[in-house]
């Protein structure tokens, strides 16, 4: 999603909280305690979010503080830049921030995201954000010839199944408000996959030098079962277990596909189609 300018990322987003209608089995909880006690001895545990929720990040953060990751994965740094996650330059949000490109990078207020990296200082802070550039050639070439790892491992190789090609499609097209030219839908998908396969390359990474328990932050589309880390996570290594929260901003009037998931109260933004119009 992130092919259009960082200031609709924001926006786009949002929508991410009322995509789910799919089929899958998942149990809320209610309490960072809660789920702790529900993923001890997890290897990767995929905290997902609704970026510009307050909330969820506060969710995270209480998860992480029960848990203790060894590492952290966050989609929203690159893997240079989560190098300068140190405990000297974390211990000043504002020089973090700064260092991170923050305020030139489209995502939220920094302040939800802090108390995430202050944890991650502590531990090991891993970035799996997806350059533009890499993003568009994506888009234009396919996942498998733009990733930088064994794009075989993690099935970019092997072209969807027609029906969840189409699936995965319309997702784009909802994302977008139904404002995309449908030839174009298809670069979409495969920047998704792209972005999926980053996520769990750096999971695997972060797992092997670091050992478990590691989180992933990241938005609810890359943490759920059926398509995003957990599933190529999966057909890399199936011998590691994970576990996905998705959270939400109403309760889900269907089946959804995450392990389990949570609600917060929904913020007040601007519709976020308007952008597209």
């Amino acid at each position: 999603m992130r092919l259009f300018p960082v200031t609709e990322r924001g926006a786009l987003a949002a929508l991410g909280a009322i995509l789910f209608a799919v089929t899958a089995t998942a149990a809320p909880v209610n309490t960072a305690d809660d789920l702790a006690q529900r993923i001890a001895g997890i290897d990767v545990v995929i905290l997902g979010e609704v970026h510009d929720n307050p909330a969820h990040h506060v969710f995270q953060t209480e998860v992480a503080e029960a848990i203790g990751p060894s590492a952290f994965v966050f989609e929203m740094v690159t893997a240079d830049e989560a190098r300068s996650v140190t405990p000297d330059l974390a211990a000043d949000p504002a020089a973090l921030s700064d260092a991170l490109g923050w305020a030139e990078s489209g995502w939220p207020d920094f302040s939800m995201y802090y108390p995430l990296f202050l944890q991650a200082a502590r531990a090991s802070a891993y970035g799996a954000e997806v350059p533009r550039d890499a993003a568009r050639a994506a888009f234009a070439e396919g996942a498998a010839a733009v990733f930088p790892g064994d794009a075989a491992r993690f099935g970019l190789t092997d072209p969807l199944d027609p029906g969840e090609q189409a699936a995965r499609e319309a997702e784009q097209q909802e994302a977008h408000c139904n404002a995309l030219p449908e030839d174009i839908l298809p670069g979409f998908v495969e920047a998704q996959r792209l972005r999926d396969a980053v996520l769990a390359e750096a999971a695997l990474d972060a797992l092997e030098a670091h050992g478990a328990p590691v989180m992933i932050v990241t938005g609810n589309g890359h943490a759920r079962t059926d398509r995003g880390v957990p599933a190529l996570l999966a057909e890399a290594a199936p011998e590691v277990t994970v576990f996905a929260l998705g959270q939400f901003e109403a309760v889900p009037e269907a089946p959804v596909p995450f392990d389990a998931w949570t609600v917060a109260d929904p913020v007040d933004r601007p519709d976020p189609c308007a952008a597209f119009r």
